[in-house]
C-alpha cells in the first residue's frame, strides 16, 4: 500500500493502536487473525508502518513516534530528535521565526522548528513523503504552525521567510554519494538557495571535503552520544568559522586556526577525540587544551602525561605499549586473566573482530583491557589500557 490515506482513517487508526509493539515473531498470527474483519491490504499495511515506528524509536524517542506516520526512507534519512531541536533553538536564538525547509522528507526537522515556535513551510516532491509528514504535523499537534507542499523545491519562492533549511538527498540507487554536486538538489543549488535568505542551514554529509566548503559559510560538525550525526553549512552566521558540537550538552569547540600538534612520545593517557571535533580538522584544539601531542603525524590519538577531563575526548590509561604481535597479546591477555576486550582502531588495516576472535578465544576472567591498534611514530603498535 503506497497511500497512508486509509490508515489515517477510524479503521486504520484503530488497526496502529491493535499491532502496537508487535513482536516480529507474533506478526504472522496477529496479521491471521486482524484479517478475518478487515482487508488484508491494511492490515499488511498496519504491520509495516508498526515496524517503521519500532525502528522510528531511536530517532524520534517512544511516544513521538508511536504517534506518527514513515516511509522506510523517512525513517533512514531523517534526523535524530535531539540534533534537530539543537538546530531549531540555532535558529530561534538568531531570530528567526520562518523557515523554508525544503526536502522536509517526513517532517522531522519541521516539527523541531514548530516546537521552537517556528512557523514552517515543509516542501518536498514525493507525494507519500509529504503526506507522511502532513500527517505527522497533525499526529503532533503542530498543523498550525506546518504548512505542507508537494512541490519541487526549485520552485519555492523562498523570500517570505526567515531562513532556508535545505537537507539534500545523499543516497542514491547504489547507497550513498559522496560528491556534494550529485546530491538532489546539488549543493551548488542549496548554497545559491541559502545566500538569497537573511539565514539558512543547509545539511551536508560529514565526510565532505574541507575544500568543499564555500568561504562565507560557517561549518558545524554535529555529534550525538560520541557518534557523529551530520554537517551544516550556515549562512548568515560566521562566515568562515569551523566548530564541533556534542550532544547531548550542547557542548561546542570553536576553531582557532591552530597548527598542527606535534608528535611526542606516549604519555600515560591516551585520549580519543570525538568523532566530531576529527571531522572538524580540531584535533590541534582538543591537544592544546589537553597539554598534549600526537602519538603519529597521521593519527588523531592524543597523548598526555596528566589527566584532564574534557567532553571533547574519552581519556584511556595505558598501561602497555607492544610492538603488533597478536602471540604476544594473546598470553599477556591470559596473564591478565582478561574476559572482557575492547579492540579499537585508528590507522590499522586489521579489523578488530579478527583481533579479538585471535587473541581471545576462550573469554575467561573477569578483567578488561582496552586495546588500540595504531601507529605509534609510525610503527605499527599495540597500546593496552583502561578509561581513565
Amino acid at each position: 500500500m503506497n497511500d497512508l490515506a486509509p490508515l489515517l482513517t477510524p479503521e486504520g487508526r484503530a488497526l496502529l493502536d491493535a499491532v502496537r509493539g508487535t513482536a516480529p515473531a507474533d506478526e504472522l498470527a496477529v496479521a491471521t487473525r486482524l484479517r478475518r474483519d478487515h482487508p488484508a491490504e491494511l492490515v499488511s499495511a498496519a504491520l509495516g508502518q508498526a515496524r517503521l515506528r519500532q525502528r522510528a524509536a531511536a530517532k524520534f524517542g517512544d511516544e513521538d513516534a508511536g504517534r506518527m506516520f514513515f516511509t522506510p526512507n523517512g525513517v533512514e534519512q531523517s534526523t535524530r530528535a535531539s540534533v534537530a531541536a539543537y538546530r531549531a533553538e540555532r535558529f530561534r536564538a538568531l531570530g528567526v521565526r520562518s523557515v523554508a525547509d525544503l526536502c522536509s522528507g517526513i517532517g522531522g526537522d519541521a516539527i523541531a522548528l514548530a516546537r521552537a515556535g517556528i512557523r514552517v513551510l515543509a516542501v518536498d516532491h514525493d507525494p507519500l513523503t509529504a503526506a507522511a509528514a502532513r500527517a505527522n504535523a497533525e499526529a503532533l499537534g503542530l498543523a498550525e504552525l506546518i504548512e505542507v507542499r508537494e512541490a519541487d523545491v526549485t520552485d519555492i519562492d523562498t523570500s517570505p521567510y526567515d531562513a532556508v533549511f535545505v537537507d539534500p538527498a545523499r543516497r542514491g540507487g547504489r547507497g550513498r554519494i559522496f560528491d556534494p554536486e550529485a546530491y538532489s538538489p546539488p549543493l551548488s543549488w542549496a548554497v545559491q538557495a541559502a545566500t538569497k535568505a537573511p539565514h539558512a542551514a543547509l545539511k551536508i554529509a560529514p565526510g565532505i571535503p574541507h575544500e568543499a566548503i564555500p568561504a562565507e559559510a560557517e561549518a558545524e560538525w554535529i555529534s550525538d552520544g560520541g557518534d557523529v550525526k551530520e554537517a551544516v553549512l550556515w549562512f548568515g552566521t560566521d562566515p568562515g568559522a569551523v566548530r564541533a558540537t556534542l550532544l547531548p550538552g550542547p557542548r561546542t569547540l570553536l576553531g582557532r586556526g591552530l597548527p598542527d600538534p606535534q608528535v611526542r612520545p606516549l604519555g600515560r593517557y591516551l585520549y580519543e577525540p570525538d568523532g566530531a571535533a576529527i571531522r572538524a580538522h580540531l584535533v590541534a584544539e582538543v591537544a592544546e587544551e589537553l597539554t598534549g601531542g600526537l602519538i603519529d603525524e597521521t593519527i588523531a590519538y592524543v597523548t598526555a602525561d596528566e589527566l584532564h577531563p574534557t567532553p571533547y575526548a574519552t581519556a584511556y590509561e595505558i598501561t602497555d605499549q607492544l610492538p603488533f604481535n597478536v602471540k604476544k597479546l594473546k598470553a599477556l591477555l591470559r596473564e591478565r586473566e582478561v574476559g572482557i576486550l575492547t579492540v579499537k582502531k585508528r590507522g590499522s588495516a586489521v579489523e578488530p573482530e579478527e583481533l579479538r576472535r585471535k587473541a581471545l578465544p576462550k573469554p575467561h576472567g573477569r578483567n578488561a583491557v582496552t586495546v588500540f591498534l595504531t601507529r605509534v611514530a609510525g610503527a605499527p603498535t599495540m597500546l593496552l589500557g583502561q578509561p581513565a
